[in-house]
C-alpha cells in the first residue's frame, strides 16, 4: 500500500469546502493590501486538506488568463492574513497552514479536446 492515499473523510471534505468558500469570498472582495493581489480576479476551484486538518492546499485559477503562477509569491505573502480570516470564521482548534497551487485542469481538458479534434484521432475513431 505504499504510495496510496486514503480517501478524504466527510469531515475533511466539509472543512475543505468551507475553506474554499471563505477564500473565494476574500478574493471576491479584493480585500488585500498587496498591490499584486489588489485587482486580481482569482477563483478557488478546490481545497484539499490533510487528515489532521493542519495543512490545506488551495487550487486557484484565473479564467481566461494563463498567468496564475505569477500570483503564487503574492499568495504566499498573503497566506498569514488568509489563515487569520479562516481562523476568525471557522470553529477549528487550529487554522490550517495554507499553500497554493495553480489549477491546470481546464488547460488539460482543452488540450485533450484539441487532441480529440485532430485529423489522426478522428480517423482512428471512425474505424
Amino acid at each position: 500500500m505504499t504510495g496510496e492515499r486514503a480517501a478524504p473523510t466527510q469531515r475533511q471534505l466539509r472543512v475543505a469546502e468551507e475553506i474554499r468558500h471563505l477564500l473565494a469570498g476574500v478574493f471576491l472582495r479584493h480585500d488585500f493590501r498587496d498591490p499584486d493581489l489588489a485587482g486580481a480576479d482569482i477563483t478557488v476551484t478546490e481545497v484539499r486538506i490533510g487528515p489532521d486538518l493542519k495543512h490545506a492546499t488551495a487550487f486557484i485559477a484565473r479564467f481566461g488568463r494563463a498567468d496564475v503562477a505569477d500570483l503564487l509569491p503574492a499568495l504566499r505573502r498573503a497566506a498569514p492574513y488568509l489563515r487569520a480570516q479562516i481562523a476568525h470564521a471557522m470553529r477549528l482548534r487550529h487554522a490550517p497552514e495554507l499553500s497554493f497551487q495553480p489549477d491546470t485542469t481546464l488547460d488539460e481538458a482543452a488540450h485533450i479536446s484539441e487532441l480529440l479534434r485532430s485529423p489522426d484521432v478522428a480517423r482512428d475513431l471512425k474505424k
